[in-house]
């Protein structure tokens, strides 16, 4: 499988002699769907806007689908939809032309614009607004909307910076469920997220960028496998009774319904259910505690 982008050496330093890149060198398989994360200021947004020609870059090669960027740049530019953490279209311009007009500046014709308008707003729900003025949509709305305009002349490559910030869970979902589905039909995917549940939920490969550079590259399967302990909250329909003094595992009970349980990476949520159900304990739901992931990132930009 070929690579859907390729940076090497990438370095980025601004006039104040700030230097917000240092070297990164990151590769991403076509049909991937990627996280790169790092905390506000790491250089992710930097990384985003060279890519997708929206800054210069001081030094280093970029290829995308294995053109390069330099000399292939207009041809780059069609390869990529980006999706910016801040709205940017006309909010007194109906959602209709705000794509139409988008698909313009790649040079779609407005007879093909209009058909592919309609079926991704529609994708979108947002067909019945589609004469309405940008700034009467609600915020969950204007994602979608961004979302769709991203796509409009059908990139290869997404770039999603914060996509689901500010929207709530129901519309976050949703979303998901869009990208989940884009990604199978061969769009590559790149995520930037504060929420580290939407990367550990979506994304299989990951990057964590820090302070300019990529300190971690891995599959997101990978990076989780180095948690020593998770820790639970586990559930029950019915008052539970007293719990054993001694387990495998580590036991406080939360309250008459409710345990939280802590796992060494030797005992599995399979074998601790198992477990308490010797000793009358039934469980009838599981969540987790705390995202897995986020501890990771917290240690590793800590520089623990």
């Amino acid at each position: 499988m070929s690579n859907a982008l390729t940076i090497k050496a990438l370095s980025k330093i601004y006039a104040n002699d700030f230097h917000a890149l240092k070297g990164i060198d990151l590769s991403i398989k076509e049909g991937d769907f990627f996280a790169l994360l790092g905390s506000n200021g790491a250089g992710k947004t930097t990384i985003i806007g060279i890519v997708c020609g929206l800054l210069e870059k001081t030094a280093g090669s970029i290829s995308v689908l294995g053109l390069n960027q330099d000399n292939s740049a207009y041809e780059v530019k069609r390869l990529i939809g980006l999706m910016p953490q801040e709205f940017n279209f006309n909010p007194f311009e109906p959602i209709e032309e705000i794509l139409i007009n988008q698909a313009g500046y790649h040079g779609i014709a407005r007879t093909h614009a209009k058909i592919y308008a309609e079926i991704l707003l529609k994708r979108m729900e947002l067909w019945d607004k589609r004469l309405d003025m940008a700034k009467s949509l609600s915020g969950g709305m204007k994602r979608r909307l961004m979302l769709a305009r991203a796509l409009i002349h059908k990139p290869k490559i997404l770039i999603l910076d914060e996509p689901s910030a500010g929207v709530d869970v129901e519309i976050r979902r949703s979303m998901w469920a869009f990208l989940r589905e884009l990604n199978k039909e061969g769009v590559t995917i790149i995520l930037t997220t504060h929420y580290l549940e939407e990367a550990e939920s979506l994304c299989r490969n990951i990057a964590i960028v820090d302070n300019g550079k990529v300190i971690e590259q891995t599959s997101m399967k990978r990076l989780l496998s180095k948690v020593s302990q998770q820790t639970l909250i586990l559930e029950s329909g019915e008052k539970l009774p007293q719990i054993p003094v001694k387990l495998d595992f580590s036991v406080t009970q939360l309250d008459d319904y409710s345990l939280e349980v802590v796992l060494e990476s030797t005992t599995s949520i399979t074998q601790a259910l198992q477990i308490l159900g010797e000793h009358g304990i039934n469980i009838d739901h599981v969540r987790s505690a705390q995202n897995r992931l986020e501890t990771l990132f917290l240690n590793l930009t800590s520089g623990k």
